[in-house]
């Protein structure tokens, strides 16, 4: 009999839902495959970033579905940041640093994940992987709100989280963090929904 396969979406309902007005959340510390850089979105780099690690994700759920431990891949997510004194819109995209994430189950751990990569380069797929780092994040408290709509189109969502701060006399503490629950590639953008989170302190 096959074991049940694992869905954070539903086991973590928590941190896979947000409301359509700001909210003050507490998460904990979590494990996550991230690949990081420097560039817009739209750019070849983000892109073959998101080639990269997705099949990263995959190898690891196929050793754990050999041990009976399947689980669903989780959604994507993306930390993005500038090193910058101006407001974030105002920096060039092509100056925008960003993370990509990808949740791993609490069964994962750092030697799972090399064994996803070593399989990898055994099948001659090596392109970006000494990228993929296996970390854990632990933002705390944060501020969060779904937005619906472009991503290009968020302005409203986060200038309301930011007045949520101001009123709970909170300061951001991390970086503006987002959880696709859509696929933009299936998903027209009016109608795309993603958590906007802030961890603040």
């Amino acid at each position: 009999m096959n074991a049940l396969k694992l869905d954070l979406t539903k086991t973590d309902r928590a941190y896979y839902k947000a409301k359509q007005t700001p909210s003050l959340q507490e998460f904990d510390a979590y494990d996550y495959l991230t690949i990081q850089g420097q560039s817009a979105p739209e750019d070849k780099l983000f892109t073959s970033a998101i080639e990269t690690i997705y099949p990263v994700a995959y190898a690891v759920k196929f050793i754990c579905k050999d041990r009976e431990e399947d689980f669903v891949v989780p959604k994507m997510e993306g930390q993005w940041w500038v090193e910058d004194d101006r407001p974030f819109e105002q920096v060039p995209r092509h100056e925008w640093h960003w993370r990509l994430l990808i949740r791993m189950p609490g069964f994962v751990d750092k030697t799972t994940f090399e064994m996803a990569i070593s399989n990898l380069k055994t099948k001659g797929k090596t392109i970006r992987l000494e990228d993929v780092k296996f970390e854990q994040i632990n933002e705390g408290k944060c501020i969060q709100m779904l937005h619906i709509g472009s991503y290009e189109e968020e302005q409203e969502t986060i200038r309301q989280i930011f007045q949520k701060m101001r009123e709970e006399n909170l300061q951001m503490n991390g970086y503006h963090h987002e959880i696709y629950l859509s696929d933009p590639m299936r998903t027209p953008a009016w109608k795309l929904k993603t958590i906007i989170r802030y961890p603040v302190k």
